[in-house]
C-alpha cells in the first residue's frame, strides 16, 4: 500500500510539473564563478554545470541557503585549484541555483528548466518532496540526484541515479527514544513539520515509541509555510500534559517552537529531528539553556574530525557564520561528486559517474574529510556512523550510539 501511495503521488507531481515548467518565472538563478568565464572559454577547459532547487525564500531560506553554501564553497574550492582534469581536459563547475520555497512542484519545474536550460549531470535538492517530485523524471532526462535527506523512501523506491547524502534518520529513534524516556517520561505530544518527510518521521517514532511502553498523547504537525505563531497548537498539546515534544523541520521555526513551548511553561525534554540544528536553534533562542533536555543531531562545530577546524575556518571567513552540517554534508557531497566524474573518465555520463561514486568516496582528499563515510551503499545512500548529542545544562553533550 504504502509503495501505491508513493506510486499516486508521483504521478500528480509529474502532471505539475509539466504544468509549471514552462510557465515558472518565479524562481532566482545564481551561476557562480562568472567572473572566471574568460578561462573556461579556451579549448583546453571546459565547464560543467551543477543544479540546486531548493528554498532561497520563505520560513525555510535559512535551511536553504546553508545546503547550497556547501555546495558552492566546494565549487570554488575546485576552481581556485585550477578546476579539475578529466580524460587530459580542464573543467570548471558553475552551480546554478533556483528558489523552489520549499515547494515539491516548484522543485520538479525548476529542474526541468535547469535540465533545458544548464544539461547539469547533478541536481542537488534539500527536501524529500523535492527530491520525489525529481524521481519522476530524472533517470529519463539523465541527471543524478544529489539528495540532502534523511527520508529513507527515497532510496528505496529504487531509482537507480539518487544519492542519498545524509544517514537515514531511522537510526536516530532508538537512541532518541531511550535518552528521553530515561530522563523525561513516556509520554510525548508530537509537533513535527506538516511536509511528507515530518509526516513519515513522526509514523516512524510513533510505532518506535509504543513499542518501548510510550504513549502519543497528541498527535499533530505545523505547517511552516502558513504557520508563525504556535500558541494554540501548543497550548492544545501541553493541555495533555506530555513528559516530551516531538519536533522538527527547518531549524529556525523548530527553535521558535521550543522557545514558545517554554515561555508557555513546557519543563520537558524535546526530541528534535535530524533537520533541525542545535547550533543554528541556538542563534534564534540566544543560548542551548531554552534547550535543556533536548536530543538530536551532534553540531558540526562539536564534532572531532581533525579536518574540521580548518573547513569551519574557512566557511566562517566565507559566509560570515559557523557551518552546519547542512554545508557540511552537502561540502563533501560536491567533492564526492567530482572525484566520482574523475574516476568515470566522463562529466556528462551519469550513469557512469553513479557507479564511480564509491571511487568518489575513496579518493576524496584527507583536508575534505569533515565527516568519515565508510561506503556508499547498496541503496544508494552515504553510510557512516551516527553523531548525536543532547543539551543539558546549557551545553552540548555527546550521546553514544550502539
Amino acid at each position: 500500500m504504502k509503495k501505491m501511495k508513493w506510486l499516486f503521488m508521483f504521478s500528480m507531481i509529474f502532471v505539475l510539473i509539466f504544468s509549471l515548467a514552462a510557465c515558472n518565472s518565479t524562481s532566482n538563478t545564481s551561476g557562480e564563478n562568472d567572473e572566471k568565464e574568460d578561462d573556461n572559454k579556451s579549448e583546453e577547459s571546459g565547464t560543467v554545470n551543477i543544479g540546486y532547487t531548493g528554498p532561497l525564500s520563505g520560513p525555510a531560506a535559512f535551511y536553504g541557503e546553508r545546503t547550497l553554501n556547501g555546495v558552492k564553497m566546494a565549487a570554488d574550492e575546485v576552481n581556485a585549484a585550477g578546476g579539475f582534469e578529466v580524460n587530459g581536459k580542464k573543467y570548471k563547475l558553475n552551480v546554478v541555483s533556483l528558489d523552489d520555497k520549499y515547494l515539491p512542484n516548484e522543485a520538479g519545474a525548476n529542474a526541468k528548466r535547469l535540465v533545458q536550460e544548464n544539461k547539469p549531470p547533478i541536481i542537488f535538492t534539500p527536501h524529500s518532496g523535492g527530491i520525489f517530485a525529481l524521481q519522476v523524471f530524472n533517470q529519463l532526462d539523465k541527471f543524478i540526484i544529489g539528495a540532502y535527506s534523511s527520508e529513507p523512501q527515497i532510496t528505496e523506491v529504487g531509482n537507480k541515479l539518487t544519492v542519498r547524502i545524509p544517514p537515514r534518520y531511522d537510526g536516530y529513534l532508538k537512541p532518541f527514544t531511550e535518552y528521553s524516556m530515561k530522563n523525561f517520561g513516556k509520554n510525548i505530544a508530537f509537533l513535527p513539520t506538516a511536509s511528507q518527510y515530518g509526516k513519515d518521521w513522526a509514523e516512524n517514532l510513533k510505532a518506535y515509541w509504543e513499542k518501548e511502553g510510550g504513549k502519543v498523547v497528541y498527535n499533530s504537525a505545523i505547517d511552516f509555510t502558513k504557520e508563525t505563531d504556535f500558541f494554540t497548537i501548543l497550548t492544545n498539546a501541553l493541555k495533555e500534559k506530555p513528559d516530551v515534544l516531538f519536533i522538527g523541520g527547518a531549524s529556525e521555526p523548530t527553535a521558535k517552537v521550543a522557545k514558545q513551548a517554554r515561555e508557555l511553561g513546557f519543563k520537558g525534554g524535546f526530541i528534535v529531528m535530524d533537520q533541525a540544528k542545535f547550533d543554528e536553534m541556538k542563534a534564534v533562542t540566544g543560548s542551548y539553556d531554552l534547550l535543556n533536555g533536548s536530543i538530536g543531531v551532534m553540531p558540526l562545530v562539536d564534532s572531532q574530525e581533525a579536518a574540521i577546524p580548518d573547513f569551519v575556518k574557512r566557511y566562517n571567513e566565507k559566509y560570515g557564520e559557523n557551518p552546519g552540517s547542512e554545508a557540511g554534508l552537502n561540502y563533501i557531497g560536491m567533492h564526492v561528486f567530482v572525484e566520482a566524474m574523475k574516476a568515470a573518465g566522463s562529466v556528462d555520463d551519469v550513469e557512469k559517474i553513479r557507479a564511480n561514486m564509491q571511487a568518489g568516496l575513496d579518493n576524496l582528499p584527507d583536508d575534505k574529510k569533515i565527516y568519515i563515510v565508510n561506503k556508499i551503499g547498496e541503496d544508494g545512500g552515504f553510510e557512516f556512523d551516527l553523531s548525536v548529542a543532547a543539551v543539558e545544562e546549557g551545553k552540548i553533550v555527546p550521546i553514544k550510539v550502539d
